[in-house]
């Protein structure tokens, strides 16, 4: 699987919220309480909000500051409406970029994105032109570090994954997305903690950029859309990030 689902991609990524944590609780907020006005404040009845706590939690988030927003959200309070929205444009040196966002305007979101793309070598493109690039899929890393390999293999195949890889000490888990509760869960229930699970779009070919300008555009394209905090996820298939 190439891109962003390898580990050290990961790494990078994590490594980035821990220094920005005020942030990425705002970006979370803002699924939580989405979540909580959709389906309920009950995470055993309400599949998204689960997700959205577990995602919290991965990010160090303080479990009496998820309360708080959950109970806020579902007393009504929270402010803006948010919706989701989906844009889709080329990188520098053709890599597909997707870009998932929550917002409460979608004039202001758009307009800043556009503006990203145009600034750094990229376009913005219409709905499902790069899409078909990706597939969704679930992803679990799991510290391979004083584990069994074949236990741990085991018990994520016969829950329901797809696929298992050990690679630069960690090991990956891949399941289809209505498979990724599921195994999640299983593994949770083992005591099993993760250092990333979430469903993500994972490229089904990658893109390697091999010219310093077009690294140095891509680096700060994707680093100024991760910055905007209406924007929840960027998925690309550049692969040779690193």
């Amino acid at each position: 699987m190439a891109g962003h689902s390898k580990w050290k991609n990961i790494a990078h990524r994590k490594e980035k919220t821990d220094a920005q944590r005020a942030k990425i609780f705002t970006k979370l907020s803002r699924e939580i309480i989405v979540a909580v006005r959709e389906g309920g404040s009950d995470p055993a009845a309400n599949g998204r909000l689960k997700d959205c706590i577990a995602k919290a939690r991965q990010s160090n988030v303080p479990s009496d500051n998820i309360k708080r927003v959950i109970e806020r959200a579902a007393g009504g309070g929270g402010g803006e409406q948010y919706e989701s929205v989906q844009y889709e444009g080329y990188g520098p040196g053709g890599t597909a970029v997707i870009v998932e966002a929550m917002t409460d305007n979608r004039n202001r979101t758009a307009g800043e994105v556009r503006h990203y793309f145009d600034k750094f070598g990229g376009n913005l493109g219409t709905a499902g032109c790069v899409s078909w690039f990706f597939d969704q899929k679930g992803i679990l890393a799991v510290d391979a570090e004083g584990r069994d390999e074949d236990s741990l293999m085991m018990l994520a195949l016969d829950a329901g994954a797809s696929d298992f890889t050990a690679e630069d000490g960690v090991f990956e888990i891949v399941t289809e997305p209505g498979a990724f509760p599921a195994v999640r869960d299983a593994l949770e229930g083992e005591g099993i903690a993760f250092l990333s699970a979430q469903v993500e779009k994972a490229p089904r070919n990658g893109v390697s950029l091999n010219g310093e300008e077009d690294v140095k555009k891509m680096r700060r394209l994707l680093d100024a859309l991760e910055d905007n905090d209406d924007v929840q996820n960027v998925w690309h298939n550049w692969e040779n990030e690193e």
